[in-house]
């Protein structure tokens, strides 16, 4: 995909691709967008892995972990930002985000006393995706640990742990 657009890519390409025959990719995936779901969900659940394993630490070092993962994989994200698939993959992206923020969103006390707990998850998860993906589509100009740090103000501001 980052060679060309996904419309234009075979089951074949596919197949040169990883060295194999067409009917081995079809006798572990329906198609090309079979294959496309189950690469987008592994990434989450394995990021997903890493920010609960991680949730022993810190909420700090719990999102230098999951940043860093994202370092680790840039390829695909950075191809999934960019291409005609972005969107399906950033709904998914942003809708676990929203299922972790909601895990730390408290509207009963604090600043966020009264506030519609829907409405503050979707602001806060659609502003962290929103981050990621600048940080990506513009080459991860800092290191994990300094975008934890700078994620991490500002959801201080919006998210009372």
């Amino acid at each position: 995909m980052s060679e060309k657009k996904f419309d234009s890519i075979t089951i074949q390409d596919i197949a040169d691709r990883a060295n194999i025959n067409r009917a081995t990719v079809y006798l572990h995936y329906l198609d090309k967008f079979d294959l496309l779901d189950k690469m987008i969900e592994e990434h989450i659940v394995n990021m997903s892995t890493i920010c609960e394993t991680e949730a022993d630490l810190d909420w700090f070092e719990s999102t230098v972990h999951c940043i860093e993962y994202l370092e680790e994989n840039y390829l695909f994200f950075s191809t999934m930002l960019a291409s005609e698939g972005a969107s399906f993959f950033r709904n998914q992206f942003v809708e676990h985000n929203i299922k972790e923020f909601k895990k730390d969103i408290d509207i009963t006390t604090g600043k966020n006393k009264g506030q519609n707990e829907e409405i503050l998850a979707e602001f806060v998860a659609n502003a962290y995706v929103g981050v990621v993906e600048w940080w990506i589509k513009n080459e991860m100009p800092y290191s994990p640990r300094e975008m934890a740090e700078k994620v991490g103000d500002l959801l201080e501001r919006v998210v009372e742990s």
